[in-house]
């Protein structure tokens, strides 16, 4: 062994690379586990790490502007640039080709909207609440209208790292709108002044007993607790994964969440693709009746799109009970923010366009529209397509993956590895110390106001005081090829029914409206 140990340290300096490379080549030849590496030793190495890096070699050097997905370097920067309050315009005209099928055309009326010099728009262009106050069709004893039609979706503590879900909560705080705790439940990093939405997925994280079951005590002593809670969103199913519970690896459970969740260490976690607590949309009618009556909450549904056979039992259940969710929360199929297998994320429900109208389209056949506030989620929070979204009988936008954005993110698609570069998707507790909540509130709360403010500058220019007012002939869609243009309501087979819209004046003196006042 000394002899060995001589002869190492024998070797000059320069020749030490060779041997190690030497030492690989030979450790190599003689594995089996990767075939690339064994017939090309050490060069075969490259392959994986070009491999590693490639979705940020694409991202920052190959593609061009409008070619990534989920979101292309345009919107990005778009987004980036709004957080930081830099310079979002462009010049030199769109870089977009715009006859391809699918581009979203709004059209401007000939005279835009004359705001009188006194008008709340004027001073204040970033307060923009519902048109419609959740849970008064229901007679809720605690009804809720939003202070902003952009809110914040559901993203579980867990899923994004404890300074994330800070850094959003404070900035909605400062915006005023609400933030959606995901399936994770309600943690203390949820309480720092925002208005909350719980969400109640499968597991009843949070609510639950041992074994998972939903316990309804547990709820209510919660919203005693925390006030702030405004609504409750029962998670039916989300886009990414519709129809499949959630995996939470062990090995992203620490104490806190282990607490806060209602659930072992040392143990994946793995939520049910079906609710415990119901099993027939009758029984689910019952249990949202339930949780409303013990709360006093507006209580809604969140689900991806696909067979209608049971929302159409659902809507002849309330026209016959004159109850059910007081809101509906369509996620589109291409949105996500964690993990989903490919399957699921690229094939399994609707896009939000085809879901959000057919769901709309059976309310509206039973004269139901006026009785729900509908919220859209899947990438809706760019201006165009949140004007397309309320174009379609969306009341309220919910963003996820742009909020995301907002604070850092860089869509490194890592999400599931807990190796978040930025700290946002993580639970490591280095990559996420980089996050200053302090400065990130205040990049979240810049992007929602720009985007807030440019929805109401193109309602404005198509003749409208607010968004509530749009309609599906204010926007067109090309068709490609020969078919030029057609409005939406042509594309959909429906005409969006109308939203009582009482005027801005008595909309910011409502009762009903929640949040702070916004720090504007």
């Amino acid at each position: 062994m000394n002899s060995i140990l001589n002869w190492l340290f024998a070797i000059p300096w320069w020749l030490w690379p060779l041997v190690v490379l030497a030492i690989i080549a030979i450790r190599d030849i003689f594995q089996k586990k990767h075939t690339i590496q064994h017939n090309f030793p050490v060069v075969g190495h490259l392959r994986y790490m070009i491999e590693t890096v490639g979705p940020e070699f694409r991202q920052y050097i190959v593609a061009n502007n409008r070619e990534e997905l989920p979101f292309n370097r345009r919107q990005r920067s778009w987004i980036y640039a709004s957080s930081k309050k830099e310079n979002n315009f462009q010049g030199f005209g769109t870089d977009q080709d715009t006859h391809i099928a699918g581009y979203v055309l709004i059209k401007p009326a000939l005279l835009p909207k004359r705001l009188p010099k006194d008008h709340p728009f004027r001073t204040n262009p970033y307060v923009v609440p519902s048109a419609k106050i959740i849970g008064l069709a229901h007679g809720r004893k605690q009804t809720y209208r939003p202070k902003q039609i952009v809110n914040i979706s559901g993203m579980s503590f867990g899923s994004l790292s404890a300074a994330a879900i800070e850094s959003l909560n404070k900035g909605a705080a400062k915006f005023g709108c609400y933030h959606n705790t995901g399936e994770g439940g309600f943690s203390p990093y949820h309480n720092f002044g925002s208005d909350i939405v719980l969400n109640i997925g499968t597991s009843y994280f949070g609510i639950r007993d041992d074994e998972g079951n939903f316990v309804l005590d547990k709820l209510v002593q919660l919203t005693q607790n925390s006030p702030q809670i405004r609504m409750l969103e029962l998670k039916l199913s989300q886009g990414a994964k519709p129809g499949k519970g959630g995996v939470l690896p062990a090995s992203k459970i620490t104490p806190e969440i282990a607490a806060i969740r209602h659930v072992p260490l040392g143990k994946d976690v793995i939520s049910p693709a079906a609710h415990s607590a119901f099993s027939t949309i009758p029984e689910m009618m019952t249990f949202i009746e339930t949780m409303a009556e013990a709360t006093g909450l507006p209580v809604g549904i969140k689900a991806a799109v696909g067979k209608l056979e049971m929302w159409e039992e659902m809507t002849d259940l309330m026209v016959k009970t004159g109850k059910g969710p007081d809101f509906i929360t369509v996620d589109g199929g291409e949105g996500g923010t964690g993990a989903a297998p490919p399957s699921f994320a690229d094939h399994v429900s609707l896009p939000w366009v085809y879901g959000f109208a057919s769901v709309y389209k059976i309310f509206q056949k039973k004269a139901l529209t006026h009785r729900v506030t509908f919220i859209g989620s899947g990438k809706l929070g760019l201006p165009a397509q949140a004007v397309m979204a309320f174009s379609m009988g969306a009341d309220i936008v919910n963003v996820g993956r742009e909020a995301m954005l907002s604070i850092g993110c860089i869509q490194a698609q890592i999400c599931h590895t807990n190796r978040c570069p930025t700290g946002v998707a993580t639970q490591n507790k280095w990559l996420q110390s980089g996050i200053d909540p302090a400065l990130k509130s205040e990049r979240f709360y810049n992007y929602a106001k720009t985007l807030t403010k440019e929805i109401l500058e193109i309602a404005i220019a198509c003749g409208y005081e607010h968004p509530s007012e749009f309609t599906m002939d204010d926007v067109d869609v090309a068709m490609g090829d020969n078919n030029y243009t057609h409005e939406l309501s042509q594309v959909y087979g429906y005409q969006k029914d109308p939203v009582h819209y009482e005027g801005i004046e008595t909309v910011l003196n409502c009762p009903h409206l929640g949040g702070k006042q916004p720090q504007i």
